[in-house]
């Protein structure tokens, strides 16, 4: 009986360690699995944060007619070059993202607006047709074009950031613009 017990001392030892063992490894595999979770959730974040900037940027833009005018120097206080637009987004003093307009705003179509077409009773309809009155007396002034055309701009937002991310978005904007813009900017 006594040599069993002497037997089974080596045993526990043995087990004590593989289990040991087998416990270092699912501590180790539960932090790579923690590690890889914090990098997913990190570089989901970047590229949700790249992604505003660049729909912040387009929306400061499309907000200001100065896209319609000068499409190469479309943004008001550009940083570094023209259509250049630097974002600080954790208020720390230093830019985070960078955005970039590239290509330029582009006016993709333009549709000279019939004065048919107009409502005199609507205030931006009336500018429209303003000098066109001497003209309803000749024929075809009625139903030609007025002072207004409707144009589609496409802006496209290209943004990079120091984490890596970066993201680019486009969208387009109905505008309407004198007759004048629309031959120089279209």
């Amino acid at each position: 009986m006594r040599n069993s017990l002497r037997a089974q001392r080596g045993a526990t030892l043995l087990v004590s360690l593989i289990m040991l063992v087998l416990l270092t490894l699912f501590a180790i595999g539960a932090l790579n699995t923690a590690n890889t979770n914090l990098k997913v959730v990190g570089n989901m974040q970047a590229k949700s944060e790249a992604l505003n900037v660049a729909q912040e940027a387009i929306e400061t833009v499309i907000s200001s007619p100065l896209f319609i005018a000068n499409p190469a120097n479309a943004i008001l206080a550009p940083c570094g070059s023209a259509n250049t637009l630097c974002s600080d987004i954790n208020s720390d003093g230093t830019n985070d993202y960078t955005t970039v307009l590239d290509p330029a705003p582009n006016c993709v179509t333009v549709q000279p607006i019939k004065n048919p077409q107009l409502d005199l009773n609507n205030s931006e309809d009336l500018s429209c047709s303003s000098g066109q009155a001497q003209q309803f007396g000749i024929a075809g002034a009625v139903t030609g074009d007025s002072l207004c055309s409707n144009t589609v701009w496409e802006v496209t937002a290209v943004t990079t950031g120091g984490s890596g991310a970066s993201v680019a978005v486009t969208q387009g904007v109905g505008v309407r613009v004198s007759a004048d813009d629309a031959g120089g900017s279209c």
